[in-house]
């Protein structure tokens, strides 16, 4: 194999993913070794089946001990890290999810419908106002803002702050974004953290009947959540629950731009928008990896596999692996079915899928109803990221008449 081949460059994910070199790896070398500029490395899992074999293994695999990005943290990032649902193992992650996880059940996601329709609707109001948006900020930024923010009881004049705050901590790849990777994503996870401290105070003293209300009532490892530990869910509650939204959104219909036989089939069959915001996640997952690291000696897909090594799960390359999905590099609103792994699988699966499922629907639904014509009148630009598979920009035009 070409020692060319760099799967950790930012730079080689900015005009979209490398398919073509996950193809090829997916069949001569489906767990590739990479190594990384500091020195370290890791295995890049590529192959659907192998990745699902790694996620269901967290007692080989772990998520706790190196934390889920690929980079090593500071021992007080990572310590902040483990306290993260996303970032904890079995039976640590098993007791602290069963707390959580009956807030994210469909029967009380699809509660929100109507919330998240009017939303959606007073969106749809200020875009036509516009015209011409930018339609990841302008748009599709505002759904998860809006909906995370009442959901967890953030105030309205503090929701452009977080919003910014979770672009820095996801986008510390990106220099539009983030001045350095490691220090201002972590500096934006602090901030983020220590505002968090402060509603934990607030709600202590007035609580409400709201989500940061039912954490601060939960106990974790056996004694109350704490307000340092409630700030390390708070920041991976809201940082997912603002980025990948905001990227499936806008992802989701620049794909359906440049397939334009398939946007006008949803327009004239909104029944098929669920299919097909599953097909946008398989198309466009919104992140490229997480990280686990072997607890052990282990052997997958023909190599050996050694305890304290890094292990990539790279979503983007398993959700187009041929073995699974048949014509995997066509987009297809139609594709059933679609086991992709956007949402994750096994012990970590995404605690919010039933919320992104609505959220997508609901507003595919409200912008094909409300704009019959939208136009790209310009280049999509994409974030310089090897975790964040996200759009930075997507100028359009929104014609309501």
């Amino acid at each position: 194999m070409p020692d060319a081949i760099d799967l950790y460059d930012p730079d080689g994910y900015v005009d979209g993913p490398p398919h073509e070199t996950f193809e090829r790896l997916r069949n001569e070398q489906p767990v590739y070794w990479q190594p990384m500029p500091d020195g370290t490395g890791y295995w890049a899992v590529l192959r659907h089946a192998d990745l699902v074999a790694v996620a269901r293994e967290p007692k080989t695999y772990s998520a706790a001990r190196g934390g889920v990005v690929l980079e090593d943290l500071a021992p007080e990032t990572l310590a902040m890290m483990q306290d993260m649902l996303l970032a904890m193992d079995p039976p640590r992650h098993v007791g602290y999810r069963r707390n959580v996880a009956p807030q994210f059940v469909p029967r009380v996601i699809n509660q929100l419908e109507p919330r998240v329709r009017t939303i959606c609707r007073e969106i749809m109001r200020d875009a036509a106002e516009r015209g011409d948006v930018d339609f990841v900020h302008d748009v599709c930024a505002k759904l998860p803002s809006q909906v995370v923010g009442e959901l967890v009881g953030i105030p309205e004049a503090d929701w452009p702050q977080i919003h910014a705050w979770s672009e820095r901590n996801s986008g510390g790849q990106d220099p539009d974004f983030s001045s350095g990777y490691s220090e201002d994503a972590s500096n934006a996870t602090i901030e983020m953290a220590m505002y968090a401290i402060g509603l934990a105070e607030q709600r202590r003293a007035e609580p409400r009947g709201d989500l940061t209300t039912l954490m601060l009532s939960m106990e974790l490892d056996g004694e109350p959540m704490t307000d340092i530990q409630f700030g390390s869910f708070f920041v991976q509650l809201v940082t997912a629950g603002n980025d990948t939204t905001r990227t499936m959104l806008s992802s989701g219909l620049l794909a359906l731009l440049d397939h334009p036989e398939q946007l006008a089939e949803l327009r004239a069959d909104p029944a098929l928008i669920p299919g097909a915001v599953e097909e946008i996640l398989r198309w466009a997952n919104p992140l490229h990896y997480f990280r686990r690291t072997a607890t052990r000696d282990a052997r997958l897909g023909g190599v050996q596999i050694a305890e304290g090594q890094k292990v990539g799960m790279i979503y983007t390359s398993a959700n187009r692996d041929a073995a699974v999905f048949r014509d995997p590099h066509r987009f297809d609103i139609h594709r059933d079915p679609n086991p992709h792994l956007s949402f994750g699988t096994g012990e970590h699966f995404c605690l919010g899928v039933h919320l992104a499922r609505l959220e997508g629907r609901v507003f595919f639904e409200e912008l094909f109803e409300t704009f019959p014509t939208i136009e790209q009148t310009g280049p999509a630009r994409r974030q310089r990221s090897n975790l964040n598979n996200a759009l930075k920009s997507l100028p359009v035009r929104l014609c309501a008449v």
